[in-house]
């Protein structure tokens, strides 16, 4: 079994790439179903944010897996498997393990040590485990990775200034208007990127306006930030009152266009967040607009201060792979060895049955006759057994996992692909 991913990130594709790979619900259902059809995909997950898009399969086939993840990527895509190849980042057992315990303690984030990318993990993968896609293996992956993050959060402070996409846009703003307070600002969507925004500039003294499709959602929002409820089917009229507009939809199409657009006397800043972007216009004088790369551009010049934690964080990420493959193949020599002694007891009884039946022992020694047969046997696996459990934390432990297996017979699915072929009947 291998782990194998697919990933579209801020660091190797740029907003219009990532635009070609959002989901909608349905379409992300479509899309896990399809990829466990594969013979050589057991399990998958796809997070979709802002930022990434990536794919997460457990297979027992990686070139035959990888095929099939291109094939869906191309059809989704509308590009080449080669430019896929090229441009994507594809990662592969070990290398595909580090990179998702990066994702989930946030030194692969655009931000570094923002913490929506947490909760944005875990929906990826309850929507993945409550429909079929996910099982054990998985689940074991992001079970871990949620505590490498963990152990990130204690022992560096990475996090010790909580940070988002968000709060940087709020940031430019702050820095480019001296009169905040004076200002009106519309919140176009009730995520959580929205909730950050809202909570933030309500903070700041700014008058904030909620709106969103389904007014009821808007209204919870509000409520919760402080701020007022504005009417969606009036967007046409906001966009030309208000000075700042902070947007992060699941629109699959522009919310706000050209022809919506009017010249003001004032100037307009716009924060669009939304992977696939919610508003397209042309370059203009009095709108100075702000789309999710542009955020990077930003946090890169200010990566410096958390360079320390960052390297604190490789260090821990690392250890925790090496501890999560040594507990995977721990896993596996257990039933292994459970197994073996299994046998052995079972053939005390039939030995000890045949002793009585020849009448080499008499009835009344039954148990004291299997009592030391037991513990010779036990005393005979002590040293075997406490070797493979010695040699599962080693590189050779799949060769002496699946030599066990071959000898037990055992039909387990966790057999390496290398001993299969002792199994199969011509």
């Amino acid at each position: 079994m291998h782990y194998l991913t697919v990933s579209f990130s801020h660091k190797n594709s740029d907003i219009a790439l990532r635009e070609k790979f959002t989901y909608t619900d349905e379409e992300k259902e479509g899309c896990l179903k399809r990829l466990v059809q594969a013979p050589s995909i057991s399990e998958a997950m796809l997070l979709a944010t802002c930022n990434r898009m990536e794919i997460y399969v457990c297979c027992s086939d990686i070139d035959d897996a990888l095929t099939h993840m291109m094939t869906l990527l191309t059809y989704k895509g509308n590009i080449s498997p080669e430019y896929i190849k090229e441009t994507a980042e594809i990662v592969d057992d070990s290398s595909a393990i580090h990179h998702l315990f990066a994702v989930a303690s946030s030194i692969d984030s655009m931000v570094v040590g923002e913490t929506q990318i947490a909760g944005q993990l875990k929906d990826a993968f309850r929507f993945a485990l409550e429909r079929g896609y996910c099982d054990k293996k998985m689940s074991r992956a992001v079970s871990q990775a949620f505590k490498c993050a963990a152990k990130v959060r204690q022992l560096t402070d990475i996090s010790s200034k909580p940070v988002s996409v968000a709060s940087v846009a709020i940031g430019q703003i702050k820095a480019r208007v001296d009169n905040l307070a004076e200002k009106k600002a519309l919140v176009i969507g009730v995520g959580e990127m929205s909730e950050i925004c809202a909570k933030h500039l309500v903070s700041d003294g700014v008058e904030t306006y909620i709106t969103n499709r389904t007014r009821s959602k808007a209204e919870a929002l509000a409520t919760e930030c402080n701020a007022e409820v504005y009417d969606f089917g009036n967007l046409d009229k906001a966009i030309n009152e208000f000075d700042i507009i902070f947007t992060a939809t699941s629109a699959s199409y522009p919310i706000i266009t050209c022809d919506l657009v009017e010249k003001t006397a004032f100037k307009r800043f716009w924060f669009d967040l939304a992977i696939p972007r919610d508003i397209e216009i042309k370059p203009r004088d009095d709108i100075e607009l702000f789309v999710v790369d542009d955020i990077k551009n930003i946090v890169d010049a200010n990566k410096a201060e958390r360079e320390q934690y960052v390297r604190q964080a490789h260090g821990i990420v690392g250890r925790s792979v090496v501890e999560f493959f040594e507990w995977l193949d721990a896993l596996n020599v257990e039933p292994l060895i459970k197994e073996i002694y299994q046998k052995a007891d079972a053939a005390v009884e039939i030995e000890t049955q045949r002793a009585l039946k020849k009448g080499f022992i008499p009835k009344e020694c039954e148990f004291e006759a299997k009592k030391m047969a037991q513990q010779a046997i036990k005393r005979f696996l002590h040293d075997m057994t406490k070797k493979m459990r010695e040699a599962s934390h080693e590189a050779k432990s799949d060769t002496v996992t699946g030599a066990m297996q071959y000898m037990l017979n055992d039909s387990h699915d966790n057999i390496p692909d290398q001993y299969k072929h002792h199994l199969q009947k011509d």
